[in-house]
């Protein structure tokens, strides 16, 4: 018979507190020291190296894995690895039931397209130069995995949840040892690089007096917190917890879907439940439609999609999600590979800073810094990093900079999907893939830059005529 004291019954629970306490101590002390609130550093993140600290000075005295012990139930790590990858995929879930209510001006939809174009760009060319970097390192060190340069865009481009998917599809799958801490380290100089790029750049707009900063913690995006149509918030069952169950269930379906493709394409089964995130956002939109359908046809005279609670679960999947997988990184494991991994991020933080700011300057010229801003902490850290900086000059929201970031996410999956399965194949043909990315690289600026490109040769060609 379970006994009810036991760490096999608590160990869960204790890891789960402790991801929540750091998130508490990160908070206060991001509060009460100036230097960190300076930094822009997200509290997620901030708690999560409060915990690889503890657990790095824990393995120095005792020699064993914090995180492993009996009080967190003996295999705390994996734990830690599981939170990573689900919270993402429920974080995307929450995001895609939200309802939007705005309509799409032509000029507005080719922003958010232009936006959602530059951000597989921006994926094509840290993969470009990441997997430059480690096909020249695979040279140098030996036994060095050559296809770990794409985990860069992984990291910088999609956050900690894929940059530890596919790490740990190269590391059990591919034999890079350490695959999976190397992504999780990789998201992380992704954070930090947000913060020094983000804090460089605004220390240069405020020298040159082009805005005043706004520092309270009260500018958010203004949703509703109920509309009148919807199911009350205290009926026979409470409001958050149908937006939770819509949720699940997204992810129950999300997961059939992953379940029959893996026995269709076992070869391909690795890669498909890496991708749980995406399978996730389609399964979001099949709940979404028959709930359109239920409440058109007049079953359902009520809406039960709340976007303040799914909001709200959004938010609270990545913190965890963050906290977590920067907790789950096994530092020992990476010490022959930090000249990589500095060089990396350094070169991923320059050529993401710059090629964002060139896009906005051509083509966001109505709202250049808030565009810059918004997709440079979302190309290196998530979503809420470009909306931490974004907040810095536009705290009311008043530019369509933050729309365009939540919009473009079906151009960029569209896009993007088939970019990403280049992954599966890099470990065999690194080279190719390089040089298969670049050529997509082109084409895809060639897309995004099409006004310019196209109206410059049809000017050149009146020019000719007269």
């Amino acid at each position: 018979m379970e006994n009810f004291w036991g760490f096999n019954v608590w160990g869960v629970v204790n890891l789960f507190a402790l991801l929540l306490l750091s998130l508490l101590a990160a908070n206060a002390l991001k509060r009460k020291i100036r230097i960190l609130q300076a930094s822009l550093i997200p509290t997620s993140v901030l708690g999560g190296l409060i915990l690889l600290l503890i657990s790095g000075v824990y393995k120095l005295f005792t020699g064993d894995l914090m995180f492993d012990t009996p009080f967190f139930g003996g295999n705390g790590m994996e734990i830690l690895e599981t939170i990573t990858y689900h919270a993402l995929a429920l974080g995307f879930i929450a995001s895609a039931l939200k309802t939007s209510k705005n309509k799409l001006t032509k000029k507005r939809s080719i922003e958010i397209f232009d936006t959602g174009v530059t951000t597989v760009s921006t994926y094509l060319l840290q993969a470009i130069l990441g997997l430059g970097i480690t096909i020249v390192a695979a040279m140098l060190i030996k036994d060095f995995f050559s296809a770990a340069g794409l985990l860069l865009p992984f990291g910088y481009g999609q956050g900690t949840g894929q940059a530890m998917n596919w790490g740990g599809i190269y590391e059990f799958e591919h034999g890079f040892d350490g695959g999976k801490s190397f992504g999780l380290t990789v998201a992380t100089l992704g954070f930090i690089s947000a913060s020094l790029g983000g804090v460089f750049h605004l220390h240069r707009l405020k020298r040159q007096g082009k805005y005043s900063f706004d520092r309270s913690e009260t500018a958010e995006i203004i949703e509703d917190i109920q509309s009148n149509r919807e199911i009350p918030m205290e009926g026979s069952v409470d409001k958050m917890t149908v937006q939770i169950a819509l949720v699940v269930a997204a992810y129950f379906i999300a997961y059939l879907m992953m379940y029959v493709l893996g026995g269709l394409l076992p070869g391909l089964k690795s890669v498909i439940f890496g991708f749980n995130f995406l399978l996730g956002v389609i399964a979001a939109l099949i709940v979404k439609g028959a709930l359109n359908l239920l409440h058109k046809s007049s079953l359902s005279k009520r809406e039960y999609i709340n976007n303040f609670l799914l909001t709200r679960i959004s938010n609270f999947c990545f913190d965890i999600m963050i906290v977590a997988g920067v907790a789950a990184i096994r530092l020992g494991i990476l010490q022959k590979y930090w000249g990589v991994l500095l060089i990396m991020g350094t070169v991923g933080l320059a050529a993401t800073y710059l090629y964002n700011y060139f896009v906005a300057k051509t083509l966001f010229k109505d709202y250049v810094e808030e565009q810059f801003l918004t997709m440079f902490g979302m190309l290196t850290g998530t979503a809420s990093t470009g909306v931490v900086l974004l907040r810095e000059i536009d705290g009311e929201f008043k530019t369509p900079a933050a729309e365009n970031m939540v919009y473009q996410t079906l151009p960029a999956i569209v896009f993007g999907f088939p970019i990403m399965l280049l992954a599966a194949l890099a470990p065999d043909k690194p080279i190719f893939v390089l040089i298969l990315v670049a050529v997509l690289f082109v084409i895809m600026n060639i897309i995004l830059f099409r006004s310019k490109i196209f109206k410059k040769k049809k000017s050149e060609a009146l020019a000719e005529d007269e």
